[in-house]
């Protein structure tokens, strides 16, 4: 009877654990020593997990030329985070490739040394931002959740969670944790023709937009800071073309030179961005 029994709890104990390992598991603290950067990683299984970044770009501010507004708006109120003082939830928006997602990776190069950290979220996993916010809050140091390319669909989950966040709901507030997000619209959920019919006129001519459209809009407003992006000039494509050459240790004469091969370069990709930028000084300077 003592064998059957003992045999009977061993496959139970067993059966749990095989239940045990399936289940979504509370998120754990990584080791902090191991880097300034982590991703969250949401398995099949639903366990989510803080992975370290092993190679963090090694983007610094004075690399980032021609959106001298955009970076002081980002590093003061990055550095007023670091120092502990107020500083706002941001939102960067605007053309691609114009430098939205380095300007947020060179701020965290630059204020590691002073304690800064990123986490780095995909917005499909933004509906377990209340379990990040929970691992960190007794941290020391101050993180910035960082979610690229922030666009919802009607009805995704990770919307509400978000808002939330930036609400700063009693779940959610600490004041070791900031969201920089980047965009390339400002207004975070799809707009259709049709809802401009839900405006309304008063009989002095002014206009309040209906119900559909101020929920559609009030993601982007919980934002504090609202940091602005815009296509390049070809002169501005030009210079940011020389540093990136002159950082790959093209001489100035040939940077002059590969100028008018940088505007071929930019015509047949449709945009002077700064990414194509940097993809054009990467062409030329591995052919040199």
């Amino acid at each position: 009877m003592n064998e059957q029994f003992l045999s009977l709890m061993a496959r139970v104990e067993s059966l749990v654990a095989r239940i045990e390992s399936v289940l979504p598991q509370p998120l754990s603290a990584p080791d902090w020593r191991t880097g300034i950067a982590w991703r969250y990683r949401k398995r099949s299984s639903g366990h989510g997990a803080l992975e370290p970044v092993r190679h963090v770009g090694a983007m610094r501010l004075g690399d980032l030329k021609e959106i001298e507004d955009q970076k002081e708006k980002i590093r003061r109120n990055t550095e007023q985070f670091v120092d502990g003082k107020p500083a706002n939830n941001v939102l960067l928006t605007g053309s691609r490739g114009t430098g939205k997602s380095s300007l947020i990776k060179a701020c965290l190069n630059e204020y590691a040394v002073r304690g800064l950290r990123l986490i780095e979220v995909d917005k499909a996993d933004l509906i377990d931002l209340p379990d990040i916010v929970d691992v960190v809050s007794d941290r020391p140091e101050k993180f910035i959740v960082f979610c690229d390319d922030l666009s919802f669909d009607e009805g995704e989950p990770g919307y509400k969670a978000l808002k939330s966040i930036l609400d700063g709901s009693v779940a959610a507030a600490t004041p070791n944790v900031l969201i920089y997000a980047t965009s390339n619209r400002r207004h975070l959920l799809p707009e259709y023709m049709s809802e401009n019919l839900t405006y309304t006129h008063t009989e002095d001519g002014e206009v309040h937009p209906g119900e559909v459209v101020e929920e559609k809009i009030s993601l982007s407003e919980r934002f504090g800071l609202w940091v602005s992006f815009y296509p390049f000039s070809q002169n501005e494509y030009l210079t940011i073309v020389a540093q990136w050459l002159s950082s790959f240790g093209v001489g100035a004469a040939a940077i002059e030179a590969a100028r008018p091969a940088s505007l071929v370069w930019a015509l047949e990709r449709g945009s002077r961005s700064g990414r194509v930028a940097y993809q054009f000084a990467r062409d030329y300077a591995g052919n040199k």
